[in-house]
């Protein structure tokens, strides 16, 4: 994990791409896209099985680990409304208690899936005032607040030695702090370090600061 310091507030990136706020016990994640496969196969697309399995089990240790009171989703929790199968519903309700709130920030994709009655949560329109920051899912700057949102799915290209990687990443600007997508099964969109655009990347159990020459320049094969 590291640590970081914006708006006034210490956040802690976690490697397995959700952020924790200590002064308001709550862990924020992005992008978790549930069910994406099974929409997909719904669409006779033949992608493997297993992919919200796996997010789910990473939900399920970060609220073991942390005993968050509160879950915040930054958008697109449900991929669709074809993905609300109800054996993956009911093993992702499972993971909710009495001493966590869930709230989710209404994404594109969520405006689709529709509410889902299975889960208690409290859903809400961006940007959601909480302190210094505006929680939305879509990066658009708010006056007066520091945005913390999703929807990009940013990943960031290394190389180091002639060894070449994509990581999914944090990427924090002046006025606009993106999470990681969550999800298992999302596509990324490459993002490089600048002054004013400063990248954390998910590297395993560990975040890493991604210093300016150890990123691929954007458009090189």
């Amino acid at each position: 994990m590291t640590e970081i310091l914006i708006a006034g507030e210490r956040l802690v990136l976690l490697p397995e791409r959700a952020l924790w706020w200590p002064a308001r016990a709550t862990l924020m994640v992005a992008d978790a896209h549930i069910g994406k496969g099974t929409a997909f196969r719904a669409l006779g697309v033949p992608v493997p099985a297993g992919s919200s399995d796996d997010t789910l089990a990473r939900l399920a240790g970060l609220l073991e680990r942390h005993a968050p009171r509160r879950l915040v989703f930054l958008g697109d929790l449900i991929h669709a409304r074809s993905a609300r199968e109800p054996g993956l519903m009911q093993r992702f309700a499972a993971l909710h208690s009495a001493d966590c709130d869930w709230l989710l920030v209404r994404g594109n994709h969520d405006a689709h899936a529709g509410e889902p009655p299975e889960l208690a949560l409290t859903v809400v329109d961006e940007p959601w005032a909480d302190g210094p920051f505006a929680l939305c899912h879509h990066p658009a700057p708010q006056p007066g607040r520091y945005v913390l949102a999703g929807h990009v799915h940013p990943a960031v290209r290394i190389e180091a030695g002639g060894d070449r990687l994509r990581l999914p990443c944090f990427a924090f600007g002046e006025a606009v702090g993106l999470l990681p997508a969550f999800g298992q099964f999302t596509g990324h969109a490459d993002q490089t370090p600048t002054p004013g655009l400063h990248l954390y990347a998910c590297a395993g159990e560990r975040v890493l600061a991604v210093p300016h020459s150890s990123a691929r320049r954007r458009g090189r094969a």
